[in-house]
C-alpha cells in the first residue's frame, strides 16, 4: 500500500516567494493510496515513519515498509514535488485473534512432558526434566566427578602442607629445640588431617564402613521389636499372605525385604537422596532377580512390586516423609501462602472449559478437590497416585459434561491447574517429593499415573511462576489482586462513580439479581414444558402400543364348560360301551 506524508506549504521547505495562488499548485495529493499531514512542525520523514509504525504496532498489527520512488508531479517552473513514497505491508493479525493461544503458558506440549533425554519415558520438574533412569544416571555421574574433585582437592593440599612444612623446617634450624619439636608436632597434626580427608574418599575407608556397618546390622533393632500400629500389622499379615501363593520366590523375596527394613534402620542418619537411591536399587534388584532367575512374568512381577512397595513403605512413611533435614516443609507454606494469594483467579482467566453452574459438573469438581485433598492421608506412593488419577478422571468427566466431547489435554491442564487454586491440598510440596523419592519407578514413568503425576508436578510449577503476562492481565492491576486490595468479582461494583447514591446502586444489584432469576426461571419453564411434551408422547405411545396388541390378538370370550353328563351324553356311541362295574364285598 503506498503512501506519503503531505507537506504543507506554509513551511519554509521551498525557499522562494510565492504568490497565494502560486502557493496552491503546491497543494496537491499525490497519486497514492494514503497521504497523511499537513504538519505543524517540521519533522524529519523517518520518525513520521516510526510514528506511524509504532501506532500500527500498538494495535497488534505486523508491519513492514520500504521507500519505492518519490512523486514527479511537476508543480511550478523548475520545481517538482518529490515527496518520497513509501510501501507498507500490513499483515492484519490481531492480537485478540490469538488471545486463547497466548494465554500465557498454560498449553503444555506433550513432547514436554517427556524425558529430555528422549528415551520415551514421562519426565519430572523435581529431577530436572529427567525420567527416574536417566535422572540416576546423571545423578551418579555428577557424584563420582564431585569424588573425584574432593579427592584431587585433598591431594593438593597435603602436597601444600607437605610444602609448608619443609619450608618452615630449612628457614627455622637455628631456634630452639623446644620450639622445633612444637612445630614439628603442629605439622604433624595438620599432615594427620589432611591425611583421614584423603582416606575418607579412598576405596579402603568405604569398604571399612561397609564393615562396620554389617556389623552393627547384628545387633538387634528396636524398631523392629517395638510395638507396631494396627495398620502396620494389618499390612504384614496381607503382605505375608500374599506371598504364601508364590511359594519359595515369596519366602526369598520376604527375606530380602526384612534385611532391606534391617539395612534402612541403620542409614536413617544418611540424607533423604541417598535413602531414596537406596529404596530404587532395591526396587531395581527385586524386579530383575524375580525376571532372570525367578522367571516370573512381567504382570505379576508389577503387582508383587506394588506389594513390595505398599509394605516397606508402610513402615517407613514416618521416618522418610517430610524430613526435618530437608525444607520439604518450607515449600509447603510458601506454595500454601502463594495458593492463598491467588484466590482471587476465575476460570475464565485461565480458559477453563468448565461450567461450575451444571450441577453434574459442580458435582465432579468437588470430587475432584476431594481426591487431591486426600493424597495427604496415604501412606503408600501408590495410593497417593491413585488419589491423583481418580482426581484427573473426574476433571476429565467435568470437561466432558460441559463441551458434550471428549476433553483434549489443552483443556485438562488448565482445569487442573484451577482445581488445585481452589483445593489448596495440604503439604502439596511434600506429597509430591515423596512419590518422587519412593515410588516404584515404573509408575512414574509410563502409565497413566505417570502422565497425571507428570501434568500435576506442571500445575504447581506454573502457579509457582503465575505472573500477569500469564492472566492476560496489566502488572498493576495484578499487583492489586495479589495485594488484597481488590478482586475481579468487585469490578462490576468499582465502576460506580463515588457521587453515586447507594440507594441506585442497591437498585440496579437487584435488578441484575432479578435478570439471573428470570433467565433461571425461563429455562425452568421450558424444561417442564419439554418433560410434559414427553410425558405425554409416551402415554400416547404406550396407549397406541396396547391398542395394537388389541387389535392384533383379540379377546375371545368362551361359553362355560359343560358338565360331564353333558358331555357323555353327546358320546353316540356309549350304548356299545360295558356296563360300569360294581362294587363286589369280599367276606375276609
Amino acid at each position: 500500500m503506498p503512501i506519503t506524508p503531505y507537506e504543507c506549504p506554509l513551511l519554509n521547505s521551498l525557499r522562494f516567494e510565492r504568490s497565494e495562488s502560486d502557493g496552491q499548485l503546491f497543494e496537491h495529493h499525490c497519486e497514492v493510496d494514503v497521504s497523511f499531514g499537513p504538519w505543524e512542525a517540521v519533522a524529519d520523514v523517518y520518525d513520521l515513519l516510526h510514528c506511524l509504525v509504532t501506532d500500527l504496532s500498538a494495535q497488534g498489527l505486523i508491519v513492514d515498509h520500504q521507500c519505492i520512488g518519490v512523486c514527479d508531479k511537476h508543480l511550478i517552473n523548475h520545481y517538482y514535488c518529490k515527496r518520497p513514497i513509501y510501501e507498507f505491508k500490513i499483515t492484519w493479525c490481531r492480537k485478540k485473534m490469538s488471545l486463547k493461544s497466548e494465554r500465557r503458558g498454560i498449553h503444555v506440549d506433550q513432547s514436554e512432558l517427556l524425558c529430555k533425554k528422549g528415551c520415551g519415558y514421562y519426565g519430572n520438574p523435581a529431577w530436572q526434566g529427567f525420567c527416574s533412569k536417566c535422572w540416576r544416571e546423571e545423578y551418579h555421574k555428577a557424584r563420582q566427578k564431585q569424588i573425584q574433585e574432593d579427592w584431587e582437592l585433598a591431594e593438593r593440599l597435603q602436597r601444600e602442607e607437605e610444602e609448608a612444612f619443609a619450608s618452615s623446617q630449612s628457614s627455622q634450624g637455628a631456634q630452639s629445640l623446644t620450639f622445633s619439636k612444637f612445630e614439628e608436632k603442629k605439622t604433624n597434626e595438620k599432615t594427620r588431617k589432611v591425611t583421614t580427608v584423603k582416606k575418607f574418599f579412598s576405596a579402603s575407608s568405604r569398604v571399612g564402613s561397609k564393615k562396620a556397618e554389617i556389623q552393627e546390622a547384628k545387633a538387634p533393632s528396636p524398631s523392629i521389636n517395638r510395638q507396631t500400629s494396627i495398620e502396620t500389622d494389618r499390612v504384614s499379615k496381607e503382605f505375608i499372605e500374599f506371598l504364601k501363593t508364590f511359594h519359595k520366590t515369596g519366602q526369598e523375596i520376604y527375606k530380602q525385604t526384612k534385611m532391606f527394613l534391617e539395612a534402612m534402620h541403620y542409614k536413617r542418619d544418611l540424607s533423604i537422596e541417598e535413602q531414596s537411591e537406596c529404596t530404587q536399587d532395591f526396587y531395581q534388584n527385586v524386579a530383575e532377580r524375580m525376571q532372570t532367575r525367578g522367571k516370573v512374568p512381567p504382570e505379576r512381577v508389577e503387582k508383587i512390586m506394588d506389594q513390595i512397595e505398599k509394605y516397606i513403605m508402610t513402615r517407613l512413611y514416618k521416618y522418610v516423609f517430610c524430613p526435618e533435614t530437608t525444607d520439604d516443609e518450607k515449600k509447603d507454606l510458601a506454595i500454601q501462602k502463594r495458593i492463598r494469594a491467588l484466590h482471587w483467579v476465575t476460570p475464565q482467566m485461565l480458559c477453563v472449559p468448565v461450567n461450575e453452574e451444571i450441577s453434574e459438573v459442580s458435582d465432579m469438581v468437588v470430587k475432584a478437590i476431594t481426591d487431591i485433598i486426600e493424597m495427604d492421608s496415604k501412606r503408600v506412593p501408590r495410593d497417593k497416585l491413585a488419589c491423583i488419577t481418580k482426581c484427573s478422571k473426574h476433571i476429565f468427566n467435568a470437561i466432558k459434561i460441559t463441551k458434550n466431547e471428549p476433553a483434549s489435554a489443552d483443556d485438562f491442564l488448565p482445569t487442573l491447574i484451577y482445581i488445585v487454586l481452589k483445593g489448596n491440598p495440604p503439604r502439596l510440596q511434600s506429597n509430591i517429593q515423596y512419590i518422587t523419592r519412593f515410588c516404584n519407578p515404573s509408575r512414574l514413568m509410563t502409565g497413566e499415573d505417570g502422565y497425571y503425576f507428570t501434568n500435576l508436578c506442571c500445575a504447581v510449577a506454573f502457579i509457582e511462576k503465575l505472573d500477569a503476562q500469564s492472566l492476560n492481565l496489566s502488572q498493576e492491576d495484578f499487583d492489586r489482586y495479589m495485594s488484597g486490595q481488590t478482586s475481579p468479582r468487585k469490578q462490576e461494583s468499582e465502576n460506580w462513580s463515588p457521587d453515586a447514591c447507594l440507594g441506585v446502586k442497591q437498585m440496579y444489584k437487584n435488578l441484575d439479581l432479578l435478570s439471573q432469576l428470570n433467565e433461571r426461571q425461563e429455562r425452568i419453564m421450558s424444561e417442564a414444558k419439554k418433560l410434559e411434551k414427553d410425558l405425554i408422547e409416551w402415554t400416547d405411545g404406550i396407549a397406541k402400543e396396547v391398542q395394537d396388541i388389541v387389535e392384533k390378538y383379540p379377546l375371545e370370550i368362551k361359553p362355560p364348560n359343560q358338565s360331564l353328563a353333558a358331555i357323555d351324553s353327546e358320546n353316540v356311541e356309549n350304548d356299545k360301551l360295558p356296563p360300569p362295574l360294581q362294587p363286589q364285598v369280599y367276606a375276609g
